[in-house]
């Protein structure tokens, strides 16, 4: 039994009908490296379980939410719930299966089970097999969903995992309510800790007020983004695209302007953004502001949990034309954001969540969904931006050799639309979801991908 962070819990507390916290991933697999049957490939991943002890734990509540809920092994875990077998609709390409991405990523998930599933789809491309997976944001992140993958990986095709009888783990018996209720109220004078964080962030707040008196570069300040058509209240509906790159290209670009790689993405997703808008007629003068999320795996004082991260708000140069200006106003802004970002340290916003009330933000969620408030206040940011690393080599799914990896996060009330970038043996692998309501032509953002790296990589062979 193990007790969830104030952060993984509130991937529980915010969500709602309409706003599902889980991730998803495509996995392309290409059978031809190996002997492919879905009843081995179920089997080998049933093999491998022992080795990811979080696969089969669920979320036990505290009574009358008191306090987070804790993991516990599921006596009743089922292997054929959690992974599934369906067929690809005719002509079984790209845009099938980007509707079916989205049917599964606009389903919520059954808390009274471990929080993942795995979709397997036959017939992709003719002779190709996609492997969607689902987990709840609660019990994973970037890092620890890397990490995750990696077990369930091999560098050689056709391995099969032999489980130790070390591995092997009896299900334990479900939490004692008393118990739970009794350390939740011993717990309870804890929550009083939350006095000391409010000094401390209304000193950084002053400390950001003085950077702007003073005429210092600093993050894109939240609640002053442009509102544009995906900057709404959401509904269950989820789309997606998907597209990939080569990211020696993306390198390249990197190298000609001494620029970051994580520059040269938000530019390209500055271009695509500013494409889409300005053909739709929705394109502000005003820089849109997306949200970067940032591992602190390594900077955290924390141990326990599982999501370490931060965030910063990033201007993408949505109102520049020209992509050369563009990259570079993006890159002097992120040097600028992550020197402020350090100044409020890697632990602040588990500090914070640490001393979230259950009910209390569960019922704020479920009013702000609701009464769609969302729409009523100055936009926090347009959306989220991830830029994830990902195997330089090439990997084997399962034994079956992977050809593409494609993630997709959540979407929230307000930002409709999350953009996810991965490496992966040399490419770059987008993933593209929105609510298909707000973005119901997602697939335009990904065909603009190209176009947006190609005028970079022009102008950097101009400068060589």
């Amino acid at each position: 039994m193990e007790r969830l962070t104030g952060l993984d819990a509130s991937f529980l507390y915010l969500e709602t009908g309409t706003q599902h916290l889980h991730v998803c991933a495509l996995l392309i697999l290409d059978p031809s490296t190996g002997d492919y049957s879905f009843e081995e490939f179920k089997a080998e991943l049933g093999r491998r379980l022992p080795l990811i002890p979080q696969m089969r734990r669920r979320i036990h509540e505290v009574p009358f939410n008191l306090d987070h809920p804790v993991w516990a092994e599921d006596p009743d875990f089922d292997l054929d719930y959690h992974v599934r077998r369906i067929g690809i609709p005719h002509p079984g390409g790209r845009r099938e299966l980007a509707e079916l991405i989205g049917d599964i990523a606009s389903r919520p998930m059954d808390r009274d089970r471990p929080l993942w599933e795995m979709t397997v789809v036959e017939g992709f491309d003719g002779d190709k097999v996609a492997v969607i997976s689902k987990y709840h944001h609660a019990a994973v992140d970037g890092i620890t969903g890397t990490n995750m993958m990696m077990h369930l990986c091999d560098m050689e095709p056709g391995q099969r995992h032999r489980v130790d009888p070390a591995e092997e783990r009896k299900a334990g018996s479900a939490p004692n309510d008393l118990r739970l209720l009794a350390e939740a109220i011993v717990r309870f004078p804890g929550k009083a800790g939350i006095v000391g964080m409010v000094p401390k962030t209304l000193g950084l707040l002053a400390g950001f007020a003085q950077r702007r008196r003073n005429d210092q570069a600093g993050m894109a300040l939240p609640l002053t983004a442009p509102r544009t058509p995906f900057n709404m209240a959401i509904t269950p509906h989820r789309s997606v695209a998907f597209t990939e790159a080569d990211l020696g290209a993306i390198k390249e670009i990197k190298a000609a302007f001494g620029a970051k790689v994580n520059d040269v993405v938000l530019t390209i997703v500055g271009g695509v953004l500013r494409a889409y808008l300005d053909k739709h007629g929705e394109l502000p003068d005003r820089s849109l502001i997306a949200s970067v999320p940032v591992s602190v795996h390594e900077q955290s004082r924390h141990t326990e949990g599982i999501n370490k991260v931060s965030s910063l708000f990033c201007e993408l140069g949505t109102d520049i034309a020209d992509p050369v200006e563009r990259l570079r106003k993006v890159a002097a802004a992120n040097q600028s954001a992550k020197e402020e970002h350090d100044l409020v340290g890697a632990d602040f916003l588990q500090d914070w969540s640490k001393y979230a009330p259950p009910n209390t933000f569960q019922l704020a969620a479920r009013v702000y969904s609701a009464l769609k408030l969302a729409e009523h206040h100055p936009v926090v940011h347009n959306l989220v931006v991830s830029n994830v690393p990902g195997p330089p080599m090439p990997l084997y799914f399962l034994g079956i050799k992977v050809d593409g990896m494609y993630p997709f996060g959540p979407v929230f009330h307000g930002a409709g639309l999350t953009i996810t970038v991965l490496s992966n043996n040399g490419d770059l692998d987008f993933g593209f979801i929105a609510c298909k309501e707000l973005v119901p032509d997602i697939a335009a953002l990904a065909d603009a991908v190209p176009g947006a790296i190609d005028e970079l990589l022009s102008a950097a062979r101009t400068l060589g």
